[in-house]
């Protein structure tokens, strides 16, 4: 792709092809202006350059677009959103919250360094923007392709960490509560950094030993944020949270009761993160498949009020997932509906309000629904 330097393009220019903002992240489509509000919304947040295959023009016309994507191609649509800046702020605070997070694990490792002090003001920070901005940070999650090189381990604990929030501020913890819930869940896998990096970025299957040296990573976890100071219900979650409520769980075969509030909540939301995330062994299941196989809850391995909490918070359909709808047209789910988890709120790719905005409409049963996910193929031509 051409690099442009956003200062230098024309306001009002034209391009040629889709424009991202990085390698899966649209900004604009031909037909749609790079306007000076976008040029100083990037800018704003700190975004110096662009990505195009194409090149910027005076005027809109169809034959410089021969290469763009088709027409109802829903990464196309996306640069149509009428909020695209806190889509791109949403974007900004991820990316900058999970380097954060990838330099408090490094330094953890290397350095054997870890302030509580520290994690509880990026939780803090976390909190807020999920209380302001909840949806657009659902949605850019799922928009979002993990870098090659990007340990894993940070991109699931944070991506937990905004789950647990989500259940957390759903069954109305106290603050001090939802902040603790949150420095659990961001440090759940502490244990981890004990451990040889090979072991959880293998994408080939463990032998018995290896199995082995995983299991140990709650008992690791637990002791690591002793030693830090941290307090124990923090430590408990790390300690507790593969415990079942059946008891097949560990280390500690816990039941029911047993098990700490707060490992409840890490259970469901890293459970429900690991399956519709791709790992290094595993391809990812879309976010409605993962919801279905939560609410299974075969062998009834979780607590049902914080699976139901999930649910309630982000649908069954959850938000970021792109849909077939019954009309026949894509679209992506932008928020929840309250009153039917089932039928949430979308964005229908295609139609538009009378000022141009792309419509948002609540799906309805025997009215607009959604069909099925949409394949990553599907969303991509």
């Amino acid at each position: 792709m051409n690099n442009f330097v956003v200062k230098e393009v024309p306001p009002g220019s034209f391009f040629s092809n889709t424009v991202f903002l990085d390698n899966g992240f649209v900004i604009t489509a031909p037909e749609m202006p790079f306007t000076e509000e976008l040029a100083n919304t990037l800018d704003k947040w700190d975004f110096k350059n662009i990505l195009c295959e194409g090149e910027p023009h005076k005027e809109y016309t169809w034959s410089n677009t021969r290469g763009d994507i088709p027409e109802d191609s829903p990464l196309k649509e996306m640069a149509l959103h009428s909020d695209a800046e806190k889509l791109v702020k949403a974007e900004t605070f991820y990316k900058n919250f999970l380097s954060s997070v990838e330099m408090l694990f490094l330094k953890a490792t290397v350095s054997d360094e870890l302030d509580f002090k520290i994690v509880t003001e990026q939780i803090r920070s976390m909190i807020d923007y999920i209380k302001e901005d909840r949806k657009y940070l659902m949605r850019i999650l799922k928009n979002i392709e993990p870098a090659p090189e990007k340990n894993y381990l940070a991109i699931h604990s944070v991506r937990s960490t905004i789950l647990a929030i989500i259940i957390g501020t759903y069954i109305k913890l106290p603050s001090h509560k939802l902040i603790d819930l949150g420095v659990a869940s961001l440090l759940h896998e502490a244990g981890m950094l004990k451990l040889p990096s090979q072991l959880y970025l293998s994408n080939r299957p463990l032998n018995a030993q290896e199995q082995k040296a995983i299991l140990t990573h709650p008992v690791l976890g637990y002791s690591m944020l002793k030693s830090f100071d941290f307090p124990t219900t923090i430590c408990l979650a790390a300690l507790e949270h593969h415990e079942r409520e059946n008891g097949t769980g560990y280390p500690r075969h816990l039941y029911g009761d047993k098990i700490s509030l707060y490992s409840k909540i890490i259970a469901v939301a890293c459970s429900y993160e690991a399956l519709s995330s791709k790992r290094p062994h595993k391809e990812e299941k879309d976010g409605y498949t993962g919801m279905l196989e939560l609410l299974k809850n075969e062998g009834k391995q979780y607590d049902d009020t914080i699976v139901r909490a999930l649910v309630l918070s982000v649908s069954i359909y959850p938000i970021g997932l792109y849909v077939l709808l019954s009309n026949g047209k894509k679209g992506q789910v932008v928020d929840v509906n309250p009153e039917n988890p089932k039928f949430p709120i979308v964005q229908v790719f295609g139609e538009f309000t009378p000022d141009g905005k792309i419509k948002t409409t609540p799906t309805e049963p025997n009215k607009l629904s959604i069909v099925r996910p949409l394949t990553r193929s599907e969303i991509e031509t």
